[in-house]
């Protein structure tokens, strides 16, 4: 909770602020507001009451304007929990088929002084998602958008909330919010205000013209590249320029796993590999070639991170640099849910200001994909499963040419505005793909392992993400969905065929059987135990990768 420094001003009483907000004295004191003083000033205590009528927070406003040095006019009591203002009004209003939502007290108390259904938000950054499960039932969920870098960050929290295919967004002409509207003319503010909600707009359709320009613009950029026939080998082909050398099949496999956030189950990956081989640098380097809005990047989270955090996870990924920072067995229970179900909901106790228990709801929207980095040769089998390993590159020749990458200290700085364009046109491009031969390839593959039912499905949405990168050369149905065809097919198998033989266990890696190999030849010829330093000296390796 964040506080501020009392003004060097007089402060604000009740009276100030009824007369400011022209309000009357008596209305506001019925809503709870109350005057105090802090620090020897006067100030204006205003009630937050949850659902049940119980004070859960205070709020004091210090002053009625901002200040020169900065918006210093709000304090919140220590130990506030933050909920909408005027929950109660709205259990006490019934079953109502739509209110407004405003940001800070004023605009609510102006509104409800007009009979107007309306909730209000303690600040524009302030949203949480769990408080849409107060707006169940209602079918239309207006919002005054505040012409400000505040109003656009509500908008941006609203629109990845559960709530934002009931929003209709309200906007004030020269107005920035209902108090000002209402102060501008009070007689004509009711037949200002019914014009302004007549002329509100869903949120898709703003949301729709938004993508589009923005495709737009992003098509301009990319066009080219669109177009080329093999984008992952161009992709590799400008790796290699930034000084990422080899470890071609694992950065398509990553680029691909990252585009297919588009759809309903993407595909997450464990990238495996021996210390110092490079794992969380490559991992790094793809992700330069994606927009932030692709993916969240993390070194560590807690337990409960995953079921607290507001930041949206919906057709992106959670990219954890070493799956080791990953805490608890209940974390991986949530991120395993989560990656499964396409949604997390999660139930807990929640205690109010006056000790009181309350049930709170904290619900994460997906689908979400997930990226690791690990040195782990195997994870939890109920991990393992959920996910495609690709392996590092750790042989001599590998470790040969990234020395001589290092060496090479002048090189051009990639242009990542095409590809970073690429992955916005995609955002709002097709998305439906159909595989014609997916039967024909599930009868061409021996079930020997009931594994493959995963991992047939992470085949199907591999060759669906290479044909929608590559939608600008793909024909489409009579539907308008793209088809995939027999290249893209190739492509994939050429990624991941010794990949899924192997997690299906009806391959044998080669590193294994090197790895045999050698034990048994030292074995035979010393007759005793065989060490792990004696099976590096055999295969001329260090030891973590002969372990």
């Amino acid at each position: 909770m964040t506080t501020a420094t009392l003004q060097p001003s007089g402060g604000c009483t009740l009276a100030e602020y009824a007369e400011a907000k022209r309000l009357p004295i008596e209305f506001l004191k019925g809503l709870g507001l109350f005057d105090l003083y802090l620090e020897g000033r006067p100030a204006v205590g205003i009630t937050y009451l949850d659902e049940r009528g119980r004070d859960v927070a205070h709020r004091f406003r210090l002053a009625l304007n901002k200040a020169d040095s900065g918006d210093r006019r709000f304090l919140w009591k220590r130990g506030a929990k933050l909920c909408l203002y005027g929950l109660p009004r709205l259990a006490e209003a019934g079953n109502v088929d739509s209110i407004l939502l405003v940001e800070g007290e004023s605009d609510a108390q102006t509104l409800w002084f007009h009979g107007i259904h309306a909730l209000g938000i303690p600040g524009a950054a302030t949203w949480n998602n769990s408080w849409a499960q107060h707006l169940d039932g209602i079918t239309r969920i207006y919002v005054v958008v505040e012409p400000d870098s505040g109003g656009q960050a509500l908008l941006k929290r609203l629109s990845a909330s559960p709530i934002r295919d009931r929003l209709y967004l309200v906007t004030l002409g020269p107005h920035k919010d209902p108090s000002e509207l209402y102060l501008s003319d009070p007689a004509g503010f009711p037949e200002a205000w019914t014009a302004a909600i007549g002329a509100a707009r869903p949120w898709h359709e703003r949301a729709a013209a938004d993508m589009a320009e923005r495709m737009r613009i992003a098509h301009a950029s990319c066009a080219e590249l669109a177009a080329e026939p093999d984008i992952l080998q161009r992709f590799v082909e400008e790796m290699s320029r930034r000084g990422v050398v080899g470890e071609a099949r694992a950065l398509k496999l990553i680029y691909l796993c990252l585009t297919s956030r588009f759809f309903q189950r993407p595909v997450s990956a464990a990238v495996k590999g021996t210390s110092s081989a490079g794992k969380s640098f490559m991992v790094e380097q793809v992700l330069e070639f994606f927009p932030p809005a692709a993916y969240y990047a993390l070194t560590a989270m807690s337990e409960r991170a995953l079921a607290y955090s507001e930041e949206p996870l919906k057709h992106r990924f959670l990219v954890l640099f070493e799956m080791a920072g990953l805490q608890g067995e209940f974390a991986m229970y949530l991120l395993r849910t989560f990656l499964s179900e396409g949604r997390l909901r999660y139930e807990f106790t929640d205690k109010t200001a006056n000790g009181q228990l309350t049930p709170r709801t904290l619900e994460r929207e997906g689908p979400t994909g997930l990226l690791v980095t690990t040195t782990k040769a195997q994870l939890h089998p109920e991990n393992e499963t959920r996910m495609i390993s690709i392996p590092a590159d750790d042989s001599r020749e590998q470790t040969q040419a990234v020395m001589e990458a290092i060496a090479e200290e002048d090189r051009e700085p990639s242009d990542l505005t095409p590809w970073h364009a690429l992955q916005v046109w995609l955002e709002g491009a097709e998305h439906r793909v159909v595989v014609p031969y997916a039967k024909r390839l599930a009868q061409a593959i021996p079930p020997v392992s009931v594994r493959l039912r995963r991992d047939f499905k992470q085949v199907l949405t591999l060759i669906k993400a290479n044909a929608l990168l590559h939608q600008a050369n793909r024909e489409r149905d009579g539907q308008g969905r793209i088809v995939a065809t027999p290249a893209d097919y190739r492509v994939v198998h050429g990624l991941v065929a010794d990949l899924i033989a192997e997690g299906a266990q009806a391959a044998i890696p080669e590193s294994v059987r090197e790895a045999v190999a050698a034990v048994d030849a030292l074995n035979t010829a010393g007759g005793g135990p065989v060490s792990i330093a004696q099976v590096a000296q055999h295969l001329n390796r260090d030891e973590t990768v002969a372990w």
